[in-house]
């Protein structure tokens, strides 16, 4: 009887188990969790992406082209791109995705599909990736097309490298950042009216080829880029996502900067990139010196009511592109040598913010400093974006700038001003300039379309960069093509202003929050390859060793038990 008890016993408990397990894979099916234990929380969206992707009503298909035979490192990459997909999936069944090999086929179709991607500006990269024991080249196609409705998108999931970034580090940032960027672009997508991003004109600014490259990148995420001439406009309209101000030289009216304010007012938002002086580099061509002076630009009373000031001075900076200089001749030519031109930094950021984060460097052109500590009305958060290296300095007006200071070893004592501001984002309500002394002419003109003036703000943003050419590309005179921004023909190298600008206009546009997830940061932990190589026969036993291990003495505890078991009965 007590043999016949404990079969009967161990088939309920048998069966009293496979029912558990049967309820909980069936529960399972209608609800889905997961607990994120990693110290980053790699694996929890943020809240903002949450809702983006709760209100996707329509289907959105995601073509993964990253996959294929590739090395380790960029098997992380591409595993980390499925688990992303797979999150967005559970959020919302609408995301679907499908993994695609861009090189199957024959030879013609691998051909014919590059050409077809290649008009979508989908093209190739070729990286090297180091293993503990060889480096691999191939060609990789680390790119995203989304679909949504009668749109679509391509995204490119791989960070930019820069001149001696770790391939590690690159894969890193390009994870970090793998949740905005799939989230940007699907915000982008379900725009039905996208915003239109408008640069004023009429006082000297920037012109239509001078921006064009900036422009173009615009023009793929926004619905049209334009210009206004404030002095032949009643208002700016709301329809304008962001008013963009590029390098005026020429003074504004108090009409045009009442306009300015009014927009401001109603909740615009405002990207400013302003030459406080007067020189390029053209202005020392031929000259032994050259004395900058103050752009007449009267716009210093609204920018300081707003809560930032330009300093009338050049911040020069150790870390700087190049420009170059005659060293002497030979055969009739003038022989050229590059030497460092402090007044042509090259910034990086210090903030974690998510306009920066993860940002190469960035070029400029003289700028100058910018004072944050200007007192305001009301309340205004202010995060300092781009600054000067430690290795910088001031010069204030007047001063006498030569080439001749490039020739010689700098002192560094005199590069005693370290992080000078050069970039900064306010927050907040702003108060108008105008309060408490509207001009009767200009409060007649709102009356008279049916606009009531207004001193206070909604809650809004604005960027201000103290360089204006920040924004202006290069033309080649001989043949009219159009540089990318940000290229510098003397390093050979494009530094980063395209997306520095991109982004500030993303987060000004971005009223979801998406943005959000562009300041995540998964720590990277490199592996210690030297330790790695000399370790590499002594882990692998411990690897395959010790669960074999496990697996005996488990074994051998079992069969004890089992037999201590059955002895006693």
């Amino acid at each position: 009887m007590t043999k016949k008890s404990n079969k009967i016993q161990a088939l309920i408990q048998l069966l009293l188990f496979g029912g558990i397990l049967l309820f909980v894979n069936i529960l399972g099916s209608y609800l889905y969790t997961s607990f994120d234990l990693t110290e980053d929380k790699r694996f929890t969206l943020t809240d903002a992406t949450k809702n983006l992707l709760a209100n996707v009503e329509s289907p959105v298909t995601v073509r993964v082209l990253l996959t294929g035979k590739f090395s380790k490192g960029f098997k992380r990459l591409q595993r980390a791109t499925e688990e992303m997909l797979s999150d967005f999936n559970a959020q919302n069944g609408y995301i679907e995705y499908i993994f695609e090999d861009p090189f199957e086929g024959t030879t013609e179709e691998i051909q014919a599909r590059q050409q077809e991607m290649a008009k979508d500006g989908i093209i190739p990269t070729r990286l090297s990736d180091k293993e503990i024991d060889e480096t691999s080249e191939q060609y990789i196609y680390p790119w995203v097309i989304i679909y949504y409705q009668d749109r679509y998108r391509a995204v490119n999931i791989l960070e930019n490298q820069t001149l001696r970034a770790n391939p590690e580090v690159v894969i890193n940032n390009s994870i970090s950042l793998l949740e905005y960027k799939l989230a940007d672009a699907i915000q982008k997508l379900k725009y039905q009216k996208p915003p239109v991003i408008a640069f004023t004109a009429g006082h000297g600014e920037l012109n239509p080829e001078q921006t064009a490259s900036l422009e173009k990148d615009l023009r793929d995420n926004y619905a049209a880029t334009g210009r206004i001439v404030l002095d032949s406009t009643i208002e700016i309209s709301q329809k304008v996502g962001v008013l963009v101000v590029a390098k005026p030289t020429k003074p504004f009216s108090e009409k045009d900067k009442f306009k300015i304010d009014q927009y401001v007012m109603n909740g615009g938002k405002l990207l400013w990139l302003i030459d406080r002086m007067d020189i390029t580099i053209d202005s020392l061509r031929g000259k032994p010196f050259y004395i900058p002076m103050d752009y007449p630009l009267n716009l210093e009373d609204i920018l300081f009511r707003y809560g930032v000031k330009i300093e009338p001075n050049l911040v020069l900076d150790m870390e700087s592109s190049p420009i170059p200089l005659v060293v002497g001749e030979q055969g009739g030519k003038a022989q050229q040598e590059l030497f460092p031109w402090y007044y042509h930094p090259i910034v990086a950021s210090r903030s974690d913010h998510p306009v920066v984060k993860s940002l190469d460097r960035v070029q400029m052109y003289f700028p100058s400093g910018l004072d944050t500590t200007v007192t305001t009305p009301t309340p205004i958060k202010k995060t300092v974006l781009l600054q000067s290296s430690k290795y910088s300095r001031t010069q204030f007006n007047p001063v006498r700038v030569n080439t001749q200071i490039a020739r010689y070893k700098p002192d560094e004592t005199k590069f005693n001003k370290p992080y000078q501001p050069l970039a900064v984002l306010l927050e907040g309500v702003f108060t108008s300039v105008y309060r408490n002394r509207v001009p009767t002419q200009m409060e007649e003109g709102l009356t008279s379309i049916g606009l009531k003036y207004k001193e206070q703000s909604a809650p809004t943003q604005m960027i201000v960069v103290s360089d204006g050419d920040i924004a202006r590309n290069n033309t080649i005179l001989s043949t009219g093509e159009i540089e990318p921004l940000g290229y510098n023909k003397f390093d050979r190298y494009t530094y980063a202003n395209t997306l520095f600008l991109t982004n500030a206009i993303d987060y000004l546009l971005d009223n979801e929050g998406v943005i959000e997830a562009r300041g995540r940061e998964v720590k990277l932990r490199l592996l210690d390859t030297v330790r790695a190589k000399n370790e590499k026969t002594s882990w692998q036993i411990f690897n395959l060793g010790l669960p074999l291990l496990f697996l005996g003495l488990f074994g051998i505890l079992f069969r004890l038990v089992r037999k201590k078991r059955f002895a006693t009965n």
